[in-house]
């Protein structure tokens, strides 16, 4: 079996979904406004392209799933799976959890800041991974503290440890 397919089939040691209902909410809405300008409007198309980009943009980032295997921590769109960022273990230094803000990380949804990369769609518990080179990426999800402790199991056993 492959090293790719060994990951698909490991089963997760640590799993959490967190959801912004609102971003749900207003993309719904946004798509149902797309669809009436489309009916509306079938000549001019940018009159609600934006709407739909809007929509979809809600939508993929509006639910997210955390997973933590052996392998690293994967955080995906729970609309589009397809649509993920998977951290290996090899370049996670350590994991914490503690309180974040979606201000304090950059906003709402997915945000990049110089040193710091993140999901954020509430207030309240979050996974923070330094990762090797001094960045860091943070996920805000329920029982961030057993996902740290999760990782940082895995980072021992890696080590030997």
């Amino acid at each position: 079996m492959s090293e790719n397919a060994r990951r698909r089939t490991a089963p997760p040691d640590w799993s959490g979904r967190v959801a912004a209902p609102w971003m749900l909410v207003s993309g719904g809405v946004l798509a149902v406004v797309c669809l009436v300008l489309v009916s509306l409007y079938t000549d001019r198309p940018p009159t609600y392209l934006g709407v739909f980009a809007a929509a979809l943009t809600l939508l993929v980032f509006g639910a997210v799933d955390v997973v933590v295997t052996r392998h690293g921590v994967t955080v995906r769109s729970v609309l589009v799976p397809v649509l993920r960022r998977r951290i290996p273990l090899t370049s996670i230094t350590e994991a914490s959890a503690g309180r974040a803000r979606p201000m304090e990380l950059g906003g709402w949804g997915y945000r990049w800041l110089p040193r710091r990369t993140s999901v954020s769609l509430r207030a309240g518990d979050a996974l923070w991974l330094r990762l090797a080179g001094g960045r860091e990426f943070v996920v805000t999800v329920d029982d961030a503290a057993r996902a740290a402790r999760t990782v940082n199991g895995n980072l021992g056993r890696a080590d030997g440890g």
